[in-house]
C-alpha cells in the first residue's frame, strides 16, 4: 500500500511539475496527511514517529537547496511528504537515489539543449567557487532550470520498492 501511494504522489508530482513548473500545496499537504493517517492507522509500513521524522528529514534534506536558490518550494515539500509515507532510513535512500537521478536528468537535459560542454564549465567554475551558485541557477537570461519532481520521483520509487 505504501508503495502504491508513492508512486501515485510521485507520478502527479512529475506529470503536474512537467506541466506547469510547479509541484502545487493541493497535492503536497494532502500527501503528507496520508502518510502520517497511514501511520496512526497501521496501513503504512512506519509508526506515528518514523512518519514524522521521515517528514522531517526529507524537509531538512532538501532546505538548503531551496535556500540557495537551487530548488523550488514544492520540491522541497514533496520530498517531506513523500518522507512521511518513507520513514527516516528510505527518505535518506530516496535523497541519494533523487541527488543520482537529478544528475543525469540535468546532464540530459544540458546535451538536449546543446550545452553540455558549457554547463560542465560552470559547474567547475562553481566548485572552484569562482562564482556564485544562485546567481547561476537564476541567470534570467539562460534557461539553466528544469523540473526536478522527476529525479525526486525516481528516488522516492526506488527507495519505497526497495
Amino acid at each position: 500500500m505504501t508503495s502504491i501511494a508513492v508512486a501515485s504522489c510521485s507520478v502527479a508530482a512529475t506529470v503536474i511539475d512537467l506541466r506547469t513548473r510547479r509541484v502545487p500545496n493541493a497535492l503536497t499537504w494532502p500527501a503528507a496527511v496520508a502518510g502520517i493517517v497511514f501511520a496512526v492507522t497501521g496501513a503504512g509500513r512506519i509508526g506515528i514517529a518514523a512518519s514524522i521524522a521521515g517528514g522531517v528529514i526529507g524537509l531538512a534534506l532538501m532546505l538548503p537547496g531551496y535556500l540557495f536558490g537551487g530548488t523550488g518550494g514544492g520540491d522541497v515539500k514533496l520530498l517531506a511528504a513523500i518522507g512521511t509515507f518513507l520513514g527516516p532510513g528510505r527518505t535518506l535512500t530516496a535523497f541519494i537515489g533523487m541527488a543520482l537521478a537529478g544528475g543525469v536528468i540535468a546532464l540530459v537535459i544540458a546535451l538536449q539543449r546543446g550545452r553540455l560542454q558549457a554547463t560542465l564549465a560552470r559547474v567547475a567554475r562553481i566548485v572552484r567557487r569562482s562564482e556564485r551558485p544562485v546567481e547561476q541557477v537564476n541567470a534570467p537570461h539562460a534557461d539553466h532550470t528544469f523540473a526536478y519532481a522527476p529525479a525526486i520521483a525516481i528516488g522516492a520509487v526506488l527507495a519505497a520498492i526497495r
